[in-house]
């Protein structure tokens, strides 16, 4: 199948709906950490948005000047109140080239806003006892079974609630333009993209895919019905959504709003492999979107008619799973509450998406009975200020400032924290903690180094008041930590901490590789040869090393794993994966990856091909060079870039390429 990759920024990378969550720390950096203490707002009403001339007068300042910021050109907008809707109006241009305006009919991919959908569904089933939340889920598969490694049964719960334990959350992320006029089955599409439960399920918060493309597969078979027939007979119809399907139709691709990239390029819709896709592919209106909130308020009916229960509509809005009782995640329905900072104090659910050139955030104050919807037509994060705006005008934080209290931490009571752990989802996104002064030290690979302080022996707050919670295993121990701040990375899953493996018999301890070979085994990028054998002077294929290579970089995803493989090739001649892989070959595929900036000057001695001089002076400059390579004094090293790479000087690079969490990099 022929595949077409957009060159996403790193936001639109991280929001994709099949991909990440709603809020990305590239973004969110650009603005000041937010705290309590540091709000000014203007409190309009005690019982928030009620009028919509006022909504407007104050909206519309809003996303005028947020498009333009973010270059967004054009948007929906939706305030629902007490079951009524306030406003539900467009702003710009669906199509900007065709002068064609955003209105009530304008489509858009809601994206991730499709697994709350999904979660109605199975919950649907639940009321009717043909699912049972806290089963095994292969009950419900039609003879699929879930690879899993623990000794816990995985649930539609854990699935609905983030918590699967999942070893690959996003490893059936695949779109395409292509996939837009496809038809792709779900079971097989699954069979061949099948993660394995590796943690004990209900243990730790991962942002999971897979677990709604699944949920979405058991809806299909329990229900003896297609996934997308399901939801518009039992979903869509009795909402009256009429212009909101699973599928692409050729009615809702004509109302479809243009698809643009954060420079303002028009580029197609992107489909879902598989077609029916319940962790995304969704598409709707902000007029039927707007059918979706009311449901919610009244309890869940529209019309007269009962969509879900009201202990299910109230259950899908109230959190299950918590960080710590102060930091709520996730609700039985694939709400989420993210970006706690922003929830001024309220009950707030949630819920974001985005696919290439769409985004979508879905907002919920059940004890206020209010909401708003929005879609745009660009994958940037414009939706984060605008929930922001509206949160500080019409719910604006009234609590009392908070008094700082802190346990001091003693060096034996910090054993149990003290380590490295790897977030559950970004694999490449690493964390150290150590111990100095009765406070704890994190290093991490998203935001640098934090100081942290104990409230209680399971929740921490660094520098700037960002809480860090750790959390417990089954077996009572220190596991794995949750990290808030917003200018990081941290706050997409739950990180576990990394174990150290039994030692290669053939790595001796004086070995000036076992290190990187140990920390590559723990975190399962390389593994023996032969039994326990590492073979640390076997030599390596060109694709032995890609494969390699590809894990240690952490992108598990697959639209980016035949990406990046495409990209590790760049600049070399004649790649072939059967063939023996040289140093210089071996430099250039991870700095095609890594793109390391030159910090020093280095002289190159030896015989090195003009096409990888860049590459090799790139990294051998940060210090990402194996340790029988030495640099002298004024700059020159012999990188012997012609000799074949050796199992123990690839995991060497590897390591220090990708395998560390310390910020800054070196530069000049």
């Amino acid at each position: 199948m022929k595949k077409t990759t957009l060159n996403l920024t790193l936001a639109a990378l991280l929001l994709s709906s099949t991909v990440f969550t709603t809020f990305t720390a590239l973004e969110a950096s650009a603005a000041p950490n937010k705290t309590v203490s540091n709000k000014q707002t203007t409190k309009v009403s005690s019982k928030g948005p009620i009028n919509s001339k006022e909504i407007q007068a104050f909206m519309d300042p809003v996303f005028a000047e947020k498009m333009k910021k973010y270059n967004v050109n054009g948007s929906n907008f939706v305030v629902v109140k007490d079951g009524k809707v306030l406003v539900n109006k467009g702003y710009g241009y669906a199509n900007k080239e065709k002068k064609t305006l955003v209105n009530k009919d304008t489509v858009f991919q809601i994206a991730s806003v499709s697994k709350t959908f999904t979660a109605l569904a199975a919950l649907q089933l639940a009321e009717k006892g043909k699912i049972d939340l806290k089963h095994n889920i292969n009950e419900y598969l039609g003879g699929m079974k879930v690879p899993n490694k623990t000794n816990k049964p995985l649930t539609m719960y854990d699935m609905l609630t983030y918590t699967t334990g999942f070893d690959y959350p996003d490893i059936s992320t695949d779109i395409s333009p292509e996939m837009v006029y496809q038809d792709i089955p779900m079971r097989q599409y699954m069979t061949e993209h099948m993660p394995t439960v590796v943690r004990t399920p209900g243990e730790a918060y991962t942002y999971d895919n897979y677990a709604f493309l699944l949920a979405g597969y058991a809806v299909q078979t329990v229900s003896g019905i297609p996934f997308n027939q399901y939801m518009e007979k039992n979903v869509f119809k009795p909402l009256g959504m009429g212009s909101t399907s699973v599928r692409f139709t050729p009615e809702l691709l004509s109302r479809m709003a243009t698809h643009y990239d954060p420079d303002g390029k028009p580029h197609p819709a992107f489909g879902h492999a598989p077609t029916d896709g319940g962790h995304g592919s969704i598409l709707s209106t902000g007029d039927d979107m707007a059918k979706y909130l009311i449901m919610f308020q009244q309890q869940g009916t529209v019309g007269g008619k009962k969509i879900i229960s009201k202990k299910t509509a109230k259950q899908m809005q109230t959190y299950s799973v918590f960080a710590d009782k102060s930091l709520p995640m996730t609700t039985v329905g694939g709400f989420e509450g993210y970006r706690n900072d922003l929830m001024n104090g309220h009950h707030v659910v949630l819920k974001g998406g985005s696919l290439p050139g769409h985004q979508s955030l879905i907002v919920l104050l059940p004890e206020k009975n209010t909401a708003f919807y929005m879609s745009y037509n660009n994958d940037t994060m414009m939706s984060l200020e605008v929930y922001e705006a509206f949160m500080d005008h019409y719910f604006p934080d009234e609590r009392a400032p908070e008094k700082k209290t802190y346990i001091p931490l003693s060096e034996s009571d910090a054993t149990k924290y003290v380590g490295s752990y790897q977030n559950t989802r970004f694999y490449f996104l690493k964390t150290n903690f150590t111990y100095a002064d009765g406070k704890l030290l994190m290093e991490t690979g998203a935001s640098g180094k934090h100081t942290l302080k104990m409230i209680n022996p399971l929740l921490f707050e660094d520098e700037s008041g960002n809480k860090l919670a750790f959390k417990k295993d089954h077996k009572g121990q220190i596991e794995y930590f949750y990290y808030t701040n917003p200018n990081s990375l941290d706050f997409v899953s739950d990180a576990r901490k990394v174990h150290p493996k039994p030692a290669f018999a053939d790595v001796p301890d004086d070995s000036v590789y076992k290190t990187y070979i140990d920390n590559l085994h723990s975190l399962d990028v390389i593994s023996a040869k032969s039994g326990n054998n590492f073979d640390p002077l076997g030599k390596v294929t060109q694709g032995e090393f890609m494969d390699t290579l590809i894990l240690a970089h952490g992108w598990i995803i697959p639209d980016y794993i035949r990406a990046n493989k495409e990209l590790t090739k760049k600049g070399i001649p004649g790649f072939d994966r059967n063939a023996p892989i040289t140093r210089q070959i071996a430099a250039v595929m991870i700095q095609n990856l890594k793109q390391a900036e030159p910090a020093t000057d280095i002289k190159l001695t030896g015989n090195t091909d003009p096409w990888a001089v860049k590459a090799i002076t790139a990294l051998v400059s940060q210090g990402i060079v194996d340790p029988d390579t030495k640099v002298k004094a004024d700059g020159s090293v012999d990188f012997r870039s012609k000799q074949p790479l050796l199992r123990q000087e690839a995991s060497a690079l590897l390591d220090l390429a990708f395998g560390y969490y310390t910020l800054p990099i070196k530069t000049k």
